[in-house]
């Protein structure tokens, strides 16, 4: 009824596979603390545990602000994909009509456009819920640095204890940034689908190939794990070992 074919069945379960296969990998798997999220959730805790010992914090807030406003931004544009994708349902007509023109697409019945339209929305809003979620995260990471215990306090366990607090949930707000990326990105291979299931399926794959690449193998992990062993790299970059 929708004109669901057996190539688009297969190319949804891919997408949906790819999807939940990379998060598994990212966040659950025996590879994920070997990948760029988990190097940089250790400077986090390094961070915070800097910040224990300042007398001035400025520097913290500054950098939970930036922080804050990267999340609210994307949570955002969010908003404004959802309103896009509702604009394509409200134009499903003229859509379909250029489709009929064009040579290498074939045209979608009424429903099977709504569909992955409604498809789409439901992506971006689950990017939204967790931008937002991220944003509010990342308010509470400040709040708890700011209840964080002054060096000079009587009380030096607390005050670690408060530290770590901010540095588990600083680390908790980036994953839900993560996944909320992570949506925008398989979103732009699900677009493929309006084309053709193979295109989504192609689309899929190399969105699945760009991240994975970004996590283990990109220029970013291999300078989070180059080993400066000569010191005078830190002031003569001609000198640091270049990344593989």
């Amino acid at each position: 009824m929708l004109g669901f074919t057996t190539t688009d069945s297969i190319a949804l379960f891919v997408f949906a596979a790819a999807w939940l296969g990379y998060n598994m990998l990212v966040d659950h798997s025996r590879f994920a603390k070997t990948g760029l999220n988990a190097l940089m959730n250790e400077y986090r805790l390094a961070w915070m545990g800097q910040m224990e010992f300042r007398e001035m914090r400025i520097i913290d807030t500054q950098i939970m602000g930036s922080l804050q406003n990267g999340t609210a931004f994307f949570a955002s544009t969010s908003l404004i994909a959802i309103g896009g994708t509702i604009t394509l349902l409200r134009a499903t007509d003229n859509v379909l009509q250029v489709f009929g023109d064009l040579p290498f697409a074939p045209v979608p019945s009424r429903g099977l456009w709504d569909t992955k339209v409604i498809g789409l929305a439901i992506i971006f809003i689950y990017a939204f819920y967790k931008f937002s979620w991220s944003y509010r995260l990342f308010n509470y990471a400040a709040i708890i640095l700011g209840a964080t215990p002054m060096p000079a306090s009587a009380d030096p366990a607390r005050r670690h204890l408060t530290a770590r607090r901010a540095a588990d949930m600083n680390i908790v707000a980036a994953r839900q940034f993560n996944r909320g990326q992570r949506a925008f990105f398989f979103a732009l291979a699900y677009l493929g689908w309006f084309i053709s299931p193979y295109l989504l399926i192609a689309a899929t794959l190399a969105v699945l190939f760009v991240m994975w690449a970004r996590q283990f193998r990109s220029d970013a992990r291999a300078a989070l794990l180059r080993d400066h062993a000569d010191p005078a790299a830190l002031t003569d970059p001609s000198r640091a070992p270049m990344p593989d």
